[in-house]
């Protein structure tokens, strides 16, 4: 895995950067000469070109007026966009509320036909209780102080798990045992939604997973993690959701969710640990 989720969005940055040198290098002209002809200051080209300074979009275009390739803006704005897409923070995700977000994200669901899930901290969300999610949106809702319309997100959210049951979606779930174990919600929120696990798992389309404290690790937890089909992995970050589209990343994800899949236990020894921590409930 990378050592940082956001690698592929600073390789993205990267990659725009080296193209807008190429373009002022094509034109022979210095960094000082680009930055005098469009009006910036001498040090704005050098930080532009070492992606330590993102251009605007009238950056690209002035960029590319003086070296005379009008004919690529686009497609670097193009390209700038996805940049932008690809780190966004939830403050800009969530700044109307919980309920948008959770509507926004039901297409991506809906055409999803394989989608693995790897989560060390909470209960996947097409696995949630209605209680759960609440307990898990509230907690969101204050820390944030967004506006509060989390029952509104919560019918969302519950309305978003009818792909368990329909159409040819395939599923794939790993979860630690300290998803088990962490409380979120009162004990009879969580006996629920533990013995919700107990009966999605046996859904035809839902493959279940759990790691163990006890295994002995080929690899460390990692942060929590989305994959869709082979299009894109979302990882959330305290302060941002993190999209990864380019190929080679996707990749290593995927890797990561087989070794984390080959400590798992299934079946059988799955329900053993889900049903010890019910009894631990009390």
């Amino acid at each position: 895995m990378s050592t940082s989720p956001s690698s592929s969005v600073q390789a993205a940055r990267a990659e725009l950067a080296a193209r807008l040198r190429e373009i002022r290098l094509e034109h022979e002209l210095t960094g000082t000469e680009l930055a005098g002809r469009a009006g910036w200051h001498r040090t704005k080209v050098s930080q532009i070109e070492h992606a330590t300074r993102p251009p605007s979009r009238n950056d690209i275009l002035t960029w590319c007026r003086v070296c005379d390739a009008a004919d690529e803006a686009e497609d670097l704005i193009a390209r700038l966009r996805d940049v932008e897409g690809g780190y966004v923070e939830w403050k800009r995700l969530e700044r109307t509320g919980l309920r948008r977000l959770q509507e926004s994200a039901l297409v991506e669901f809906d055409e999803c036909r394989h989608l693995r899930a790897y989560c060390s901290r909470i209960v996947p969300g097409l696995l949630q209780t209605a209680e759960y999610t609440r307990a898990l949106l509230r907690s969101i809702q204050r820390f944030r102080d967004l506006p509060d319309d989390v029952e509104a997100a919560v019918a969302v959210r519950m309305e978003r798990q009818r792909v368990l049951t329909r159409g040819d979606h395939r599923f794939a779930f790993l979860i630690e045992e300290s998803v088990l174990r962490y409380r979120l919600g009162d004990a009879e929120c969580m006996t629920g939604q533990l013995g919700n696990l107990l009966t999605v798992m046996s859904l035809p389309s839902v493959a279940l997973g759990i790691i163990p404290f006890a295994r002995t690790r080929t690899t460390v937890p990692r942060p929590d993690f989305t994959m869709f089909d082979a299009e894109n992995v979302q990882v959330e970050l305290p302060s941002a959701l993190i999209t990864v589209t380019v190929p080679g990343e996707i990749a290593i994800y995927a890797k990561a969710f087989e070794e984390l899949a080959e400590m798992a236990v299934i079946g059988a020894d799955a329900r053993a640990l889900i049903t010890s921590a019910i009894s631990e409930l009390g």
